[in-house]
């Protein structure tokens, strides 16, 4: 049993570690809360005259906000909905004894150890090119003739991007869960005369409950600060169809030079990133005590 002594010798041990990480933690953040009370703009970096929330003011006032926060919920939804269906199913795939198994489950997860400039540039230029395109190439083969995604249906375009790159992690983390699972639950559901899609629904599925909450709580955290796939494969256009909130706070920072109104803009991110987190754990972050 630990003394007295030798507890307080442990926190004496870890406290140059643990205030090293808040450090690290608040020293950029007052940073932007700081600039984002300046009118900085780098024009004229020499005059940051004081000006309060005027740059929240002015951020949350301009259209271009609502649409980018109209972008960023529409793409985390939309990667969540293929993501997690897709991993379901393709969990329930790898779940099964076949030739070659291992190597179909390491290919299937490869896509999510591909970096996001790389997979950006590689369905920009050689997926979805409406000239050259696979998928152009195929839509025309069966006659349905090559879509121009960046122009006709760019946020969709990023949102599969996005979920080709997420679904192997989905994959993974559901397949873990369902390998856990005991085949006598499902061996006596069958001997009791259950169907495939009651075995699914009524055991399969709610084992899954815990993986599928973790894959959307991690998922959506990561998803609300997607920045390099808009970047490269539509630079946030055409007009603002692909803004989400990270491009739009880059967009003022080193488009517009307003260092004020994107430190305001990452407060802001920060704040509603924090507030859906909050509700996401309070809706269904239950699952995880079960």
């Amino acid at each position: 049993m630990a003394t007295l002594q030798t507890k307080s010798a442990a926190r004496l041990m870890m406290a140059p570690s643990v205030i090293a990480l808040l450090i690290w933690m608040i020293v950029p953040l007052s940073l932007t809360l700081y600039f984002s009370t300046l009118n900085y703009n780098l024009f004229n970096p020499a005059e940051t005259p004081f000006i309060g929330l005027m740059n929240y003011r002015f951020f949350l006032s301009d259209p271009a906000f609502l649409t980018a926060l109209q972008n960023t919920l529409t793409l985390v939804v939309g990667v969540l909905i293929i993501t997690v269906g897709g991993g379901i199913l393709l969990a329930l795939l790898l779940d099964q004894v076949f030739y070659g198994v291992s190597i179909v489950r390491l290919l299937v997860i490869a896509p999510f150890f591909v970096m996001p400039t790389v997979a950006a540039l590689v369905w920009k230029n050689m997926m979805m090119n409406p000239v050259y395109g696979v998928i152009g190439q195929a839509l025309e083969f069966v006659g349905i003739g090559a879509i121009d995604w960046f122009s006709n249906a760019p946020l969709t375009a990023v949102i599969i991007i996005v979920a080709w790159q997420w679904l192997p992690f989905s994959t993974l983390i559901l397949l873990t869960a369902l390998q856990s699972l005991s085949e006598d639950q499902k061996e006596a559901a069958e001997m009791d005369g259950a169907k495939a899609l009651s075995i699914f629904w009524y055991i399969t599925l709610p084992h899954m409950a815990r993986a599928i909450t973790v894959v959307i709580l991690i998922q959506t955290i990561f998803l609300l600060s997607i920045f390099a796939e808009i970047y490269v494969t539509t630079s946030g256009g055409p007009g603002l169809q692909t803004t989400n909130i990270p491009y739009l706070v880059y967009s003022q920072a080193l488009l517009q030079f307003d260092v004020g109104g994107a430190s305001a803009g990452g407060i802001v991110a920060v704040v509603l990133a924090n507030i859906v987190a909050f509700f996401l754990v309070r809706l269904i972050g239950k699952n995880l005590d079960a």
